[in-house]
């Protein structure tokens, strides 16, 4: 026993355990001041913060390029197993877009969301169709149709907030990440 009566070590058990409750605390408050861009200011500034930071013109870019490739093996007759490649790029491009969701709009997000969903299904429906499979290389270029008019509707949205076409490159905006790369 300590001298005051108590059992060694509680004093200091005490003090350890105050300074980690107060260091708890000050950690909790340092990260809540780090809370990512696209969650504070305007809608304008938070979606063109989510459009650079979240990946989210690229990931549109990366799905519409993948989708239009799609077509580009088709139109050039290449053989089945180089339409599968193109046809699995498409819908793993949609799976890693998807991982960019949510948006700091919700309305966006559930667009995006939906656009994603179908590149994701032509994707699949055009590999598993690729052997010679018309019903589901039909669907896949249906879905592919309806998926260009998706992203096409997502980037309007996004002027609607922003007051600026997004740049849906597939690379980062060059030059003060702007991005809506001098669009109007």
């Amino acid at each position: 026993m300590h001298p005051t009566g108590r059992a060694r070590g509680t004093s200091s058990r005490r003090l350890h355990r105050a300074l980690s409750g107060g260091a708890a605390v000050v950690v909790a408050l340092a990260l809540s001041g780090c809370a990512g861009q696209e969650q504070s200011g305007t809608a304008a500034h938070r979606v063109s913060t989510w459009m650079v930071a979240g990946g989210g013109g690229s990931g549109i870019g990366n799905v519409g390029v993948a989708a239009r490739n799609v077509d580009l093996a088709l139109s050039g007759h290449n053989v089945p197993s180089a339409i599968k490649q193109v046809c699995a790029l498409l819908s793993n491009e949609a799976q890693t877009a998807i991982g960019n969701l949510p948006t700091p709009d919700d309305q966006l997000t559930t667009e995006l969301n939906a656009a994603y969903e179908d590149a994701t299904a032509a994707g699949n429906d055009c590999f598993h169709g690729a052997g010679g499979d018309r019903t589901l290389m039909t669907r896949s270029a249906a879905e592919r149709t309806r998926l260009i008019g998706m992203l096409d509707a997502v980037v309007a949205h996004v002027k609607r907030i922003t007051g600026k076409t997004p740049t849906t490159e597939t690379t980062a905006p060059q030059g003060g990440s702007d991005p809506f790369g001098g669009g109007s």
